[in-house]
């Protein structure tokens, strides 16, 4: 299984960031393959201008067509997702998260925040088409403590405990998603079962 992570947190020093490590690690323990990408990492010119040449931006599409899930993490800034997220997001082809899963996540100063997930998040990746979209994590700043670096920052205890088990869930959700046929797939099972159309 290959799972793409994307955060969409200008800064080096992040929370959403810390989020994204902590689920990559969790599932590399899982045995499944992470792919991160940081909307930091693109050039600002292949965003801002909307290069769908750009080598970059067309290497991430190709991995994200090749995954079978994505994690979205981003902070809450004036309500909604972080805007270099979402034009990186505009970057991807119209049904690009078709037959995939995905789990968003968010950090935000406070609770009064944690419904730009559901109103500002999750309308943009539907519209991306994801097959299942998860309920998706909610963190307070205040519930994250920073380190040296992501892999040393804590989690509090309950945010630990809701984030393990939306890794679960999401792990669930990668093992019985349905499998896309390949070209020519499903006349070779007619065929094969004789059934005629």
């Amino acid at each position: 299984m290959l799972v793409v992570s994307i955060g969409g947190s200008p800064s080096v020093r992040s929370r959403s960031t810390i989020m994204l490590e902590r689920a990559r690690q969790s599932l590399q323990q899982r045995g499944i393959e992470v792919v991160s990408y940081q909307v930091r990492e693109f050039p600002a010119e292949d965003l801002l201008h909307a290069r769908f040449d750009s080598p970059q931006v067309q290497a991430f599409r190709d991995v994200v067509e090749q995954a079978d899930g994505l994690i979205v993490a981003t902070p809450v800034y004036k309500a909604s997702f972080s805007g270099a997220l979402k034009t990186l997001l505009d970057l991807l082809p119209e049904r690009a998260l078709a037959s995939k899963v995905v789990l968003p996540i968010a950090t935000g100063g406070s609770i009064a925040h944690m419904l730009a997930v559901d109103y500002a998040l999750k309308p943009v990746l539907a519209a991306l088409k994801a097959q299942e979209m998860l309920q998706g994590i909610f963190a307070e700043d205040s519930q994250i403590a920073y380190g040296e670096g992501a892999a040393s920052a804590s989690l509090s205890p309950a945010l630990e405990q809701r984030l393990e088990g939306a890794l679960e869930e999401f792990h669930q959700a990668l093992a019985r998603r349905p499998r896309p046929l390949l070209h020519g797939q499903l006349g070779r099972s007619l065929i094969e079962a004789r059934w005629s159309i």
